[in-house]
């Protein structure tokens, strides 16, 4: 998908936040996986904090990965009592998914896998047959916590 410009309130993808529930786990497959450390690792405990997330007086242990592209990636892992995960099926309302583009889409699922991803189809990715982006080679992969990592390698690569 090409580059689009708005009109409208926002200008660009700041970052993206996945809440886990175990920092250092996270940030083994993100290390693995990427081949590079966070950018920046602290615990977020400012008063502003608690009003700005709904849990007053909370502390976050939080990571920022840099991803390939320029888009940063906010690892959260929040001390608060009563956690739960959700569920994992990316058909459940609520559910979202990290996509990112690959030159390689086998390459980088063994790459995935190695790194500790739960492949959803065995054999890896599967080409697109219908639509924009019929050619395209893709997979879905479940990483820390559930959450879902899909791999996008464009038609024709």
């Amino acid at each position: 998908m090409g580059a689009t410009t708005f009109a409208g309130p926002a200008t660009n993808i700041h970052h993206v936040g996945m809440s886990v529930a175990d920092l250092d786990g996270a940030l083994t497959f993100w290390r693995a996986f990427l081949g590079t450390e966070p950018r920046w690792r602290t615990v977020l405990k400012g008063s502003y904090l608690g009003r700005h997330v709904g849990y007053p007086g909370v502390r976050i242990d939080v990571a920022f990965v840099d991803l390939p592209g320029g888009t940063v990636l906010e690892l959260l892992d929040y001390d608060v009592a009563g956690k739960e995960a959700l569920a994992e099926g990316t058909a459940n309302p609520g559910n979202v998914h990290l996509c990112l583009a690959v030159d390689d889409a086998r390459a980088s699922w063994h790459a995935a896998v190695a790194a500790g991803a739960r492949p959803l189809v065995p054999e890896g990715p599967v080409e697109v047959d219908d639509g924009p982006n019929s050619g395209a080679q893709v997979a879905y992969l479940r990483i820390h916590d559930g959450i879902t990592l899909e791999l996008f390698q464009p038609p024709g690569r």
